[in-house]
């Protein structure tokens, strides 16, 4: 009796184990790569730089020794920490009619190379969209694309995960530069 149990114990973990390890002909396991959702939005950043108060859509809040909080540090801004409330559009025009805000910051973290990290939130309130996206992760900025994670949402969109591809859609120096986000989500509810 007992050997017959400890038999259909293996038998049963290695159909549960070829089941769920069984590559397919590309050699990759079977998933789903199709999104439930897919958008794009566009976000404005106007720096703050001691003259554009009324425009500005972010500001320095924190930086090196180095640097001050009108002015971008030097070594690729290495250091500075950026809060920012920038207006979403459907278009890449920075008048266009808001849907929403993208709202969070983000933080130069390497010397040697341009890049940063980005913790943030689409915060919608429009007739079309309602709730939040939540991104977070890295952005090497000299690349063309960066994809992101998006890590949970509330509202129409609830507890979403998927990845939204990022790309640099336009900038003015270093006081302005819009960003394109292709958001596609793979968790739905």
């Amino acid at each position: 009796m007992k050997l017959i149990s400890t038999l259909l114990f293996f038998l049963l973990l290695i159909s549960l184990t070829y089941s769920s390890a069984t590559p397919t002909r590309s050699g990759k396991r079977d998933r789903v790569h199709e999104p439930c959702k897919r958008l794009v939005f566009y976000f404005h950043d106007i720096i703050y730089n001691g003259h554009n108060s009324k425009n500005a859509t972010s500001a320095i809040v924190g930086t090196p020794a180095w640097g001050n909080r009108t002015i971008l540090a030097n070594q690729n801004h290495f250091g500075d920490l950026v809060v920012f409330d920038d207006p979403i559009t459907l278009d890449n025009n920075l008048h266009s009619r808001p849907i929403g805000r993208a709202q969070g910051f983000y933080i130069y973290d390497k010397k040697e190379i341009f890049t940063a990290w980005l913790g943030f939130s689409f915060v919608f309130n429009s007739t079309q969209h309602k709730g939040s996206i939540n991104f977070a992760g890295a952005d090497p900025l000299m690349n063309k694309t960066r994809d992101i994670s998006v890590i949970g949402g509330t509202g129409d969109f609830f507890m979403t995960r998927g990845v939204a591809t990022l790309s640099t859609d336009s900038f003015e120096g270093e006081v302005y530069f819009r960003l394109r986000a292709e958001i596609n989500l793979y968790e739905c509810w």
